[in-house]
């Protein structure tokens, strides 16, 4: 193929290279056809097909798309911390991309969930980047097993909405590389998408559609990106440094003028034409494949996708609250449900990714279905969906019917004004009509449940006047009977968060710094992204990462590591005994994080570095095994433009969310490479004595002079002390005065040659 292609492209003109470099309108890439170059077509996804129904002249009208399958947003799905499943849902996305004749699905979305202000939030996975990137490597494994492309996008550091065309992010390298690379790094390399998107902002300073440095030194030539690059629409800034710096295709359609600038660069020398023809190149390659890859006639089984978004649905909802084991409820008595999300669900976000569904069932119609003639239902609707006002008539016929039953369940959430594409929100807040509602039905019945859609954290001052909290995320067009199933214990609740949920917005991490100051957002947390910041300042979390509860009960025991001892290029294996001690079958997610216990530079306290969810009958048990490999004890060093494992002891940490730990063991791991530390006048005698290197080469020229303060043998056995912190600060060029003429500069200029590179 690569010689055909090289041959297509050696019989083209400049300006049909070029015009292959833009779209040939707002979804589909242009065809050169004397040369049997075709046009493919590519949607907005990730959780359901949105393709653009051709017969609608207005482009942003979302929707008038073709009915398809709505499965939950990736906020949703992610808390099933289940890749198998994840990559399902990825397959019969494909396979309706086949039957609707689109070649490239748009996402899925592995931007970090910085803030949970950002109002994109519900289209993207977490805020731990190794949990985001192994469900998103499992969303287009999934996707491309049916011969069609994914788009991984919005890369990089696509963390707000709030003029997301122009903010410039300013971070750090290091920050860079651990979270908000790394929430692509591992799909890239793991399932090789077809595409990857950029962002509309700028990383320090350059555009992402520009940024040569993300494009091609990170995503191609570190990574082995093979497939080609395309903007996001309308993310294109300067069409001839986007191409040089990487950037294949530009949508939507620019109407020729890009093309001609392309085409301009070209002819007076300021473009190679051999870029030009490489990212030619990069595009037929994927267009061939993704015709030589078109089923004919493909269709899609609608009842059997329809049954696996009911699926999906359930294994990502997290039971927050069970008081008194309230729930399952048993089909018997009366039960209200209140709150006009009963019967108008909010199963979906707002956007680009707004999907038309082939069918939609409310949590009404499946607690009615569910139920039959077991148990009398009575419905309020509470509040008015398309406001905030309180409307106290309604408020007092939810309390009658609150009164008359036996339990209340109160659906509210956030209205899809609260969160979109487009903007961010402003506070955690859900309506102040929602909160009255849940307020006014819990003084009256005690027996409250509430069951909450929302595409991302809120506030639940709330909290303590309910018995249960059943948080469903934004649950795709199979919501009701997953939420029937989940409230009366067809089905044991096992999702867990995929993101922290604060006590009150002021505890986030980018709370002084979100979302930034004209077109300028810094982002001063660095590394403390979510969970890694609760951890470091010891603040509690209304819920933390990775909780979530069960109709059943687990016990861990007997931890297992390969080995105490290895060096950073080996791998280490871990397993735990896992047993369901709880009276009904349930899943569980086993989280492993690692912890750096000697560590000298700044690390999180704790990093999610494995997960696995296991399916156990009552009283049955199962060994669950890890494989922990270098990144998961190395930071990015900065020097060494390199992962680097410093040695020491590591403890492996098994827990039931980030903050319930309740296995340990210790590995100590040994670095195999050797940083080349530099001295000069200005190196402290610190960073000499902490140096073993170091400490040796220093000792004939300064071992009588640390002697005095014991310090001789290094900083681990070194005493604290006033005089011996004043002298673990000195500079090198200080020694001959502070030492009284023992250590003459001479003697100095001598131990810095000696040191040498270190």
């Amino acid at each position: 193929m690569d010689k055909s292609i090289k041959e297509i492209i050696s019989k083209m003109t400049v300006e049909e290279k070029a015009s292959l470099c833009s779209g040939l309108d707002f979804w589909n890439t242009k065809a050169v056809k004397r040369l049997g170059i075709p046009s493919i077509m590519m949607t907005d996804g990730p959780h359901g097909l949105r393709k653009q129904d051709e017969s609608v002249e207005e482009l942003f009208d979302i929707n008038n798309s073709i009915p398809a399958t709505c499965f939950p947003t990736a906020s949703g799905l992610a808390c099933s911390w289940d890749r198998k499943l994840v990559e399902r849902v990825g397959i019969a996305l494909g396979e309706e991309c086949q039957a609707e004749g689109v070649y490239i699905l748009l996402g899925p979305g592995a931007n970090i969930k910085r803030s949970p202000l950002c109002g994109r939030n519900f289209e993207y996975f977490s805020e731990d980047p190794y949990l985001s990137t192994e469900i998103a490597a499992s969303h287009i494994r999934g996707v491309q097993s049916q011969g069609v492309g994914a788009s991984l996008k919005h890369f990089c550091a696509n963390n707000q909405e709030h003029r997301r065309m122009t903010i410039d992010v300013v971070i750090d390298e290091r920050t860079l590389r651990e979270i908000y690379f790394a929430s692509f790094e591992g799909a890239v390399k793991q399932s090789k998408p077809w595409t990857v998107m950029c962002s509309y902002n700028r990383i320090n300073g350059e555009f992402g559609s520009q940024n040569k440095y993300t494009l091609t030194d990170v995503l191609r030539n570190e990574w082995g990106h093979d497939g080609f690059v395309v903007s996001d629409w309308g993310a294109v800034n300067d069409r001839v440094a986007g191409l040089e710096a990487g950037l294949e295709l530009e949508m939507p359609s620019s109407g020729g003028e890009r093309d001609k600038e392309i085409v301009d660069a070209v002819k007076n020398g300021r473009l190679s034409e051999e870029i030009l023809d490489k990212a030619v190149e990069r595009l037929l390659g994927i267009t061939f494949r993704a015709v030589d890859n078109k089923k004919a006639n493909a269709t899609f089984d609608k009842k059997i996708h329809h049954e696996l978004a009911r699926e999906a649905a359930r294994e990502s909802m997290v039971l927050l609250k069970n008081e008194n084991s309230i729930l399952p409820i048993k089909r018997e008595g009366t039960i209200a449900l209140i709150g006009a999300f009963a019967k108008e669900p909010r199963y979906q976000g707002s956007g680009s990714s707004h999907v038309r569904p082939i069918m939609l069932e409310s949590a009404y119609d499946g607690i009615i279905k569910s139920v039959g003639q077991k148990a009398e239902i009575n419905y309020s609707q509470g509040y008015e969906s398309e406001n905030d006002v309180v409307d106290e008539k309604l408020i007092n016929e939810a309390k009658e019917v609150a009164i008359k039953s036996d339990v209340a369940v109160v659906f509210v959430g956030l209205t899809e004004e609260y969160e979109s594409e487009g903007y961010d929100r402003t506070h955690l807040r859900i309506p102040e009509n929602h909160i009255k509602l849940i307020e006014a039905v819990a003084e009256v019945q005690s027996k409250t449940i509430v069951v909450l859609s929302n595409g991302s954290p809120i506030e639940m001052p709330w909290i303590n006047k309910v018995k249960a909290v059943l948080e469903t995320y934004l649950s795709g067009q199979a919501t009701g009977d997953a939420v029937a199933d989940v409230l009366f214990g067809d089905f044991s609740p096992c999702g867990k968060l995929a993101e922290t949920f604060p006590v009150e917005l002021s505890h986030n991490p980018s709370y002084l710094n979100f979302p930034g100051e004209g077109d300028r957002v810094e982002y001063r947390e660095g590394l403390f992204v979510g969970y890694r910041y609760y951890d470091a300042k010891n603040i509690k979390p209304l819920f933390p990462f990775g909780f979530g509860l069960s109709y059943t009960n687990f016990e861990y025991t007997d931890i297992k590591l390969s080995k105490n001892e290895i060096f950073d290029t080996d791998v280490l294996n871990v397993s735990v005994r896992v047993k369901n001690t709880g009276k009904v079958r349930g899943k569980e997610i086993v989280q492993l994080y690692v912890r750096d216990v000697e560590k000298s530079v700044v690390r999180p306290d704790k990093e999610l570095k494995g997960f696995e969810k296991v399916e156990l009958d009552a009283g049955e048990e199962k060994t669950v095994t890890f494989a922990l490999n270098k990144r998961a004890f190395a930071y990015y060093n900065t020097e060494i433009k390199d992962w680097y494992v410093e040695t020491g002891d590591f403890e492996i940490l098994i827990g039931k969310s980030s903050q319930e730990i309740v296995l340990k063991g210790l590995v100590r791991v040994n670095s195999t490479i050797k940083i080349n530390r530099k001295y000069d006048i200005n190196s402290t005698v610190g960073d000499i004595i902490g140096d073993p290197d170091g400490l040796i080469k220093a000792n004939g020229v300064m071992y009588e002079y640390l002697k005095k303060f014991g310090m001789e043998k290094g900083l681990k056995e070194t005493k604290k002390s006033t005089v011996t912190e004043m002298v673990k600060y000195t500079p090198l060029r200080a020694l001959p005065g502070f030492s009284r003429g023992e250590i003459t500069k001479d003697m100095v200029d001598e131990l810095i040659k000696v040191l040498g590179n270190s």
